[in-house]
């Protein structure tokens, strides 16, 4: 892969990721599970481990009704992602981190719900770039970190 098309490939699954966080703010569940393998994994810690498009589409749904405590339809949270460092580890497959900022809309005082990172392992199948496997490493309030760099396979939770 040349330079100029790291570079494209990675805007590619920067922007992917990006999605992710606005579809699942917007509650926009069809274009949000689309962004997944069908197989693809959520390990979100002591929220839990999901498999494939109907149980990660189940999860959200609830995490909305949870959240939208004021019935707006949209935006009951903003999951604000930066520091997105991505590496290659195969000309379609590739693993990631950023860092996560999650705030909730609906309480009273300060909106910060927690920090944390994601973890991610993508694959690009028909030319575009799908999440694979996410995980959260959390960092405030509560720590629960597993760890890992892009590109040294991330461990999972059950390694």
């Amino acid at each position: 892969m040349t330079e100029l098309e790291a570079l494209i490939e990675t805007e590619k699954v920067r922007k992917l990721r990006i999605l992710y966080s606005h579809h699942f703010d917007m509650n926009d569940l069809d274009k949000l599970v689309g962004l997944f393998t069908p197989d693809a994994v959520c390990e979100f810690g002591v929220h839990g481990n999901w498999v494939g498009h109907s149980q990660i589409r189940e999860v959200y749904e609830r995490a909305h009704e949870h959240w939208d405590k004021h019935k707006r339809g949209t935006y009951p949270y903003v999951h604000a992602i930066t520091n997105h460092w991505i590496e290659f580890t195969g000309p379609n497959s590739a693993e990631g981190r950023c860092y996560l900022i999650d705030m909730a809309m609906c309480q009273e005082q300060s909106p910060l719900l927690l920090i944390g990172a994601y973890d991610d392992e993508y694959k690009k199948i028909d030319e575009r770039w799908l999440i694979h496997r996410t995980r959260i490493d959390y960092l405030w309030p509560e720590r629960a970190v597993v760890g890992g760099t892009p590109g040294h396979r991330v461990p999972t939770l059950a390694t």
